[in-house]
């Protein structure tokens, strides 16, 4: 929210939305909150900016936040200045020895970095990571037909947590890496499933290029609000989860699993959408419990 429109607010109403926070911010005061970041929001620079300065507004009123960043659509525009094709199979990019040191450049370099400074300039603190140090994501090769596309093994939740206790947030590129040094491109939904359930977060929140679930992929206001794990093998049988969504709910269902309480959809389209899913009564993606 810019300074122009909080002008035209009222001060009651400022105290309002202030006071309807309050219980949301004792909830999840101290707790660790984990987002998964991709998609429209991380290529538009204002919507970067919105996303960037929710983070930063939750770590400064003692909530432990936790960024976990893809970067398809900049992995696959360096492919191509390269002459490399990007090539995807099961939703999954076929990640070659070649593509797989680009990957790296971008994720743990460019996009991690640009987002820590980003965080910096607007008054946070932020340290950015990847899997490979500590060997935080343990990963070996997914199947043959992927290449360097890797499946988790293990999480070591000591680099992040130690950030945390230094009062940085943590930005974790999600590159990972096996005993032999080969390193491997991780699927952003799934790091952040993993890392969300080893560390016990509180919530994850996944941004994406639609509202949530909807019953009607074509209709936006069949927004479903709320999905039980129990719902979710009837909802896949009569097709509402499907494509894309399959794996992103199979995701949230690994992470409450393993332990996190609330697993959110949301529409990293709409600006401050972390904010009015966290903090207010509203909400206004899909939470699935």
């Amino acid at each position: 929210m810019n300074n122009d429109i909080l002008k035209n607010i009222p001060i009651e109403t400022r105290a309002e939305i202030l006071i309807e926070a309050l219980p949301y911010i004792q909830d999840y005061y101290n707790k660790i909150v984990v987002i998964k970041y991709g998609g429209n929001a991380m290529l538009n620079e204002e919507l970067k900016q919105a996303v960037m300065g929710d983070i930063l507004l939750l770590s400064l009123i003692g909530i432990k936040v936790v960024l976990v960043h893809g970067g398809g659509p900049e992995i696959s525009e360096m492919l191509g200045k390269v002459g490399a094709e990007s090539k995807f199979i099961d939703g999954l990019r076929v990640t070659d020895k070649e593509s797989v040191d680009i990957v790296q450049m971008v994720l743990a370099g460019k996009i991690n970095k640009s987002l820590v400074n980003l965080i910096h300039t607007m008054g946070g603190n932020a340290m950015g990571l990847c899997g490979i140090d500590g060997q935080m994501i343990k990963s070996e090769k997914l199947d043959d037909v992927h290449g360097y596309v890797g499946n988790i093994t293990d999480i070591d939740p000591t680099p992040i947590l130690d950030v945390l206790d230094k009062g940085y947030i943590p930005v974790i590129a999600t590159v990972g890496c096996d005993e032999e040094g080969n390193v491997y491109n991780i699927n952003a939904d799934t790091a952040a499933a993993k890392i969300a359930g080893v560390l016990k977060a509180e919530s994850l929140i996944s941004m994406t290029d639609i509202r949530g679930l909807l019953r009607d992929k074509d209709d936006e206001s069949t927004l479903i609000p709320i999905v039980k794990t129990s719902e979710v093998p009837e909802l896949m049988n009569e097709g509402v989860i499907s494509g894309g969504m399959i794996p992103k709910i199979e995701c949230c269902i690994d992470s409450i699993r393993q332990g996190v309480q609330k697993v959110f959809i949301l529409d990293g389209r709409v600006p401050h959408a972390i904010l009015i899913e966290i903090l207010t009564d509203e909400g206004i993606g899909t939470m699935v419990v």
